[in-house]
C-alpha cells in the first residue's frame, strides 16, 4: 500500500513553507502590506490585529488555563453542546486516527471545553493545547485556526507559519465555527495537527463535522414538530438538510444555518420569534397534519414565490392534542390564493405583485388562469 505521507510532493511543501516565510518577514518585521493573492486576506488581518495588541511574533507563548470559577462557568454553560459534539469527536478521532490530527472544541471566546482522537498527553505540545480550560483564543495565543473562525465566523485553514508566533509554528489546523439553534456563534470545532503534513482537505471535513455538531444540538432543543428543508430535486433527510424546530402553536422554536440560507426571513439573529405563518405559504396546520399522517415530504411555496420540500417529523409525544389549524383546500388553491392576495395588495398592478413574490408576470397570470 503506498505510503500517504510520501505521495505529497517534497518540492510543492517547501515551496509553500517558502511563500509563508515570505509573507511573514514583509508584514510581520517590515511591515509591508502584501499584494493581492500572496497571502488569505483573513490571515493578514489576524496577525494585523496581533500586532496592534502589542503582541510580538518571537514572544514565548504562555498556554494559560483560566481560572477555577470561570472553569466551572464555562463547563455549566457548555455542557449541552460538548454532550451533542462528543459523538462527532469518537468520529473524528476514527476519520484521522493515521494522520496526526486530533479534534479540539471550544466555546465562543476560545476556550478548551473538549478535545479527543490520537492525543500523545505526553507531549506538552499536544496537552497543552487540549486541556479543558485552557484560552486559545486569539489575543492568548495569536493568529490560530481557533482565533480565525471565530473572529470571521467561516471555516479556515492555517499551516505552520501562518500562526502569528513562532512557537505554535509547528501546528497545522482546520477550523469551523458552530452556529446555536438560535443563529449564534457558541464555540468552534479544530483539527490541529504537530508537525505534520499539510492536509487543507481536513477543511471540508472540519465544515462538514461542524454542521452534524450543530444539527444534533438542535434536535435536542425542546420542540414539538421537527421539519427537515430542501430544494425540490434533493433528497431530504441529511445532514444537508435545512432544519426548523416548531412548539405546538406554530412558532419557530429553533433553526440550523443551512435553513438560514434558504429563508431569509430566519437569517437575522436575536429577532422577535417567527411563525410558521410568515415564512410558508400554507397553514402551518397542514404541517402539523402531515407529521401525523407520516406524508414522505411536501412541496409547498413560501412567501417569495419559491418553493421547498418539507418533511414534517413530530417528536414522540410532543403533538399537543388541538395543533394548530390546517387549511384543507389542496396545494394549487392555496397558492392561487396567496397570489390573488399580492395582487389585491398590489391594487391590480401584475407587474408590483410579480416582483414581491419573486415570479413572472406570466406566472401570475397562468395561476390565477386569466388572460394576458
Amino acid at each position: 500500500m503506498k505510503n500517504t505521507a510520501t505521495s505529497i510532493d517534497p518540492a510543492g511543501a517547501a515551496a509553500r513553507l517558502s511563500r509563508i516565510a515570505q509573507a511573514r518577514r514583509a508584514v510581520l518585521q517590515e511591515r509591508r502590506v502584501l499584494a493581492s493573492g500572496a497571502l488569505a486576506p483573513w490571515i493578514e488581518n489576524s496577525w494585523q490585529r496581533c500586532l496592534s495588541l502589542g503582541l510580538h511574533p518571537q514572544q514565548r507563548v504562555v498556554f494559560d488555563q483560566v481560572s477555577p470559577q470561570q472553569m466551572r462557568r464555562t463547563t455549566e454553560a457548555n455542557q449541552q453542546m460538548v454532550q451533542a459534539a462528543r459523538p462527532m469527536l469518537e468520529q473524528l478521532g476514527h476519520a484521522i486516527a493515521n494522520t496526526r490530527y486530533f479534534a479540539i472544541l471550544t466555546n465562543a471566546d476560545g476556550v478548551v471545553v473538549d478535545a479527543g482522537g490520537a492525543i500523545d498527553r505526553s507531549d506538552p505540545r499536544a496537552d497543552n493545547i487540549t486541556r479543558v480550560g485552557t484560552d486559545l483564543s486569539e489575543h492568548s495565543v495569536g493568529t490560530t485556526a481557533i482565533g480565525a473562525a471565530l473572529t470571521d465566523l467561516q471555516p479556515v485553514w492555517l499551516h505552520r507559519g501562518e500562526h502569528f508566533f513562532a512557537d505554535t509554528s509547528i501546528y497545522s489546523c482546520a477550523g469551523a465555527p458552530l452556529f446555536g439553534p438560535d443563529g449564534r456563534c457558541i464555540g468552534m470545532l479544530d483539527l490541529t495537527g504537530i508537525e505534520a503534513v499539510e492536509r487543507p482537505e481536513l477543511k471540508h471535513l472540519v465544515r462538514q463535522s461542524a454542521r452534524r455538531i450543530e444539527n444534533a444540538l438542535l434536535r435536542r432543543q425542546p420542540h414539538h414538530l421537527l421539519l427537515r428543508l430542501n430544494w425540490p430535486g434533493n433528497a431530504l433527510g441529511s445532514d444537508a438538510d435545512g432544519m426548523l424546530g416548531l412548539d405546538g402553536d406554530g412558532w419557530i422554536t429553533a433553526a440550523n444555518q443551512v435553513a438560514r440560507q434558504m429563508v431569509p426571513d430566519l437569517a437575522a439573529v436575536g429577532r422577535t420569534p417567527v411563525h410558521a405563518s410568515e415564512v410558508f405559504g400554507i397553514a402551518c396546520g397542514l404541517l402539523f397534519d402531515a407529521a401525523r399522517r407520516g406524508d414522505a415530504s411536501l412541496e409547498i411555496p413560501l412567501w417569495s414565490g419559491l418553493r421547498l420540500q418539507v418533511l414534517a417529523l413530530e417528536r414522540a409525544g410532543a403533538i399537543p392534542a388541538r395543533a394548530p389549524l390546517a387549511d384543507a383546500r389542496p396545494l394549487k388553491d392555496i397558492e392561487a390564493s396567496l397570489i390573488r392576495q399580492a395582487v389585491e395588495q398590489a391594487r391590480g398592478n401584475v407587474a408590483q405583485a410579480a416582483l414581491a413574490l419573486g415570479i413572472s408576470r406570466a406566472t401570475v397570470y397562468r395561476k390565477l388562469g386569466k388572460p394576458k
